[in-house]
């Protein structure tokens, strides 16, 4: 059966989609001898397909592996960095790394830490970042400052960030400490560069401290202030049960936008 050469080469765990548009427009990428052109198709029983001179075949395919990492501060949501800064799979054994294609699904910013997922699966990660998906994402911020509930309403039901309004949200309102800060809890359904940090900064206050819980039920803790079910900088292999998870996501989606809206 016939496939577009990036859609194999994310689905064997060779790179992720994106990264594979990048090495066809590089001519990195072969069929039958000649420079793949993008959206240009293989059958992988019949055609010989090379990345970097290197023949691929179907048998190579790595088994598909599916990760939960609880990123510490100031390491980068990238496979590699060009400022030569510590990276997400630097926190994993050689074995996870080499050869199979992981990658982070989305990202957590340098200062950010908590629940980041990584896979060789391109298809799951193509579908847990397209826009069309809104998969919960729940984070625990410490603020600077006291945002009043009237616009923390405006929050839940949506503000204009960069000419586009955000989609609900849930905030909840943890703690108010005595010395100008805040502890909210929120659960967002998109990823848009820096969403919180620029939403509680459109609000006149600063994050000082963004925890990002969960990605729908799966968890590395609870709560911010709370012992980790997960230490920082480990990581572990979800369960059957949640790669399911992720996989019915059009299901969960559903009923996830019904009790937001």
């Amino acid at each position: 059966m016939e496939e577009r050469v990036q859609k194999i080469l994310s689905q064997w765990g060779i790179a992720s989609r994106r990264k594979a548009e990048k090495l066809i427009l590089a001519g990195r990428v072969k069929l039958n001898g000649h420079r793949v052109q993008l959206g240009e198709k293989v059958n992988p029983e019949y055609d010989r397909l090379e990345v970097d001179s290197q023949i691929i075949q179907p048998t190579q395919r790595p088994d598909f592996l599916y990760i939960l990492l609880n990123k510490p501060q100031k390491v980068v949501s990238t496979c590699d960095d060009p400022q030569l800064r510590f990276t997400v799979l630097d926190l994993l054994p050689k074995n996870l790394c080499q050869g199979t294609g992981i990658h982070p699904v989305g990202r957590l910013d340098f200062n950010s830490t908590g629940a980041l997922l990584l896979t060789n699966d391109g298809e799951l990660t193509l579908n847990l970042t397209h826009p069309r998906y809104h998969l919960p994402k729940t984070y625990d911020v410490v603020i600077s400052g006291n945002i009043p509930e009237t616009r923390l309403q405006q929050w839940r039901e949506g503000v204009m960030l960069m000419g586009k309004k955000t989609l609900a949200a849930q905030v909840e309102v943890i703690h108010r400490y005595p010395y100008q800060q805040t502890h909210l809890r929120v659960v967002i359904t998109e990823g848009r560069n820096r969403q919180i940090r620029r939403i509680v900064q459109q609000m006149g206050c600063h994050v000082l401290r963004l925890h990002r819980s969960a990605i729908g039920s799966i968890t590395v803790d609870s709560e911010l202030f709370h012992e980790s079910r997960l230490p920082s900088g480990h990581y572990r292999l979800l369960t059957t049960s949640e790669i399911n998870f992720l996989k019915s996501r059009p299901h969960l989606i559903t009923e996830t936008s019904q009790k937001l809206s």
